[in-house]
This record gives structure tokens, sequence and C-alpha cells, in this order.
């Protein structure tokens, strides 16, 4: 399964396990790991990625969606 973009809000949500990139990271594009906690950005789409602060509190914007919560299977259909 290829990797989702993150520049849709309604592809992300609180559990997901999403690459971001910080903002001291924009230059060389460094991806940093983690579990979202909140999403930050308020608008539908955002073209740089969705913004949000990950459950150890770093903020940045999405790069891509590493794997659905852990209530969603992968063909979409809940638990």
């Amino acid at each position: 399964m290829m990797p989702m973009s993150g520049e849709w809000r309604r592809d992300i949500g609180p559990g997901l396990s999403v690459d971001i990139v910080l903002k001291a990271d924009q230059r060389t594009g460094k991806r940093t790991r983690g579990i979202v906690a909140a999403i930050l950005t308020n608008s539908p789409h955002h073209p740089h990625g969705i913004k949000v602060r990950l459950t150890d509190g770093q903020v940045g914007r999405v790069c891509a969606i590493v794997a659905p919560p852990d209530d969603e299977r992968a063909d979409g259909t809940q638990r």
C-alpha cells in the first residue's frame, strides 16, 4: 500500500501514524514519525500538508500517512 499525502484534513485524525516535517527541518525535508494528537489546520486542504501536533508535543506538517488509526482496518471498515 502506497503512503498517502497529508494535504487533506479529512484523511487525518487522532491516533494516526504519520511522518511530519518540523518547521526547523523544512530546508532539509527531514521527516519525524509520530502519532497525531491534534489537528491544527482548520482548512480542508493545505498544499504543504496539514499541520498537526504529535503525542510527544512536536508540531509539523504531514508529508505522509503511515498507518490508519488502531480502530480502522486497512480496507476502511471499523473493527
